[in-house]
């Protein structure tokens, strides 16, 4: 009877540890730093780059935390194509795995084929196909920040751990909507067109989606010039994405199966698939 008592005692033992053990775990974007939050982070790896040096690990925790929310990264990584019109202006297709971007703006009748990791490609306005190679040139340069800017304002959650981005942790406030939210500060370093802009995101404390952000044209800058909700998430095949900025909007936003024919090489009009 006595050994049995023991094995009872033993047994009530482990499960009061395991219960502890169970308490002490990391929640998503709480800034633990034990080997839950490891786990997470291994999942979310910082692109070759990221600012670690400038970064904080709780503003890393609630990046992570994010990627999750938004599908995660594996999902992320293997979404290929995607498709959308900035602010009525124009109309973006984005191969992530080759770096091809077509844009088409028909205020201009112009459409521009682009490689965004070598800068090479094609260039039509109105009726005129651009031959000068300098010409050409600047075109493409145009092309390339202009994906920049419209990409970022459609993907921007996906890329806070980022070459050349630094994240910090401010604090909690609530969006002007009324939204509780961890604030993360993003500055930047030899990236982009405008490495001396600064943004403060705003993730939801629930959902841990970005609900909000502020962006300031110098990090040194007190008041943000902006400030746009990021509103109405949507699943496009296994991400989501947000096309509502309040005022302004991204719409037809897809992630496509394939491109169609002659997206990247043709500067003629996309026939329907």
């Amino acid at each position: 009877m006595d050994k049995i008592n023991r094995m009872e005692r033993f047994t009530a033992l482990l499960f009061s540890i395991s219960l502890i053990l169970s308490a002490c775990q990391p929640t998503p974007g709480d800034g633990s730093t034990d080997s839950g939050a490891a786990k997470t982070a291994e999942a979310n790896p910082a692109s070759k780059g990221f600012n670690a040096a400038d970064s904080d690990e709780r503003a890393i925790s609630i990046a992570d935390s994010v990627m999750l929310a938004m599908g995660g990264r594996k999902a992320w990584d293997n979404t290929r194509f995607l498709q959308w019109t900035f602010f009525g202006r124009r109309t973006l297709l984005w191969d992530k795995f080759t770096g091809d971007v077509r844009i088409e703006i028909p205020a201009d009748s112009a459409v521009y084929l682009v490689n965004i990791k070598g800068l090479t490609g094609k260039a039509r306005e109105g009726e005129r196909t651009i031959e000068n190679p300098d010409t050409l040139q600047a075109r493409l340069q145009r092309a390339n920040s202009i994906w920049i800017n419209d990409s970022y304002w459609l993907v921007m959650p996906y890329k806070l751990k980022n070459s050349g981005v630094a994240i910090q942790y401010l604090g909690q406030d609530t969006t002007q909507s009324g939204i509780p939210a961890y604030v993360l500060q993003l500055t930047f370093q030899e990236v982009g067109d405008t490495p001396e802009n600064k943004y403060h995101v705003y993730v939801d404390t629930g959902s841990y989606l970005v609900r909000q952000w502020a962006y300031f044209p110098k990090a040194s800058d007190e008041k943000p010039a902006f400030i746009t909700p990021w509103d109405d998430y949507r699943k496009y095949g296994d991400i989501l994405l947000s096309g509502n900025r309040g005022e302004r909007g991204i719409t037809d936003i897809a992630v496509l199966e394939k491109a169609p024919e002659g997206a990247f090489t043709s500067l003629a009009p996309l026939r329907a698939e």
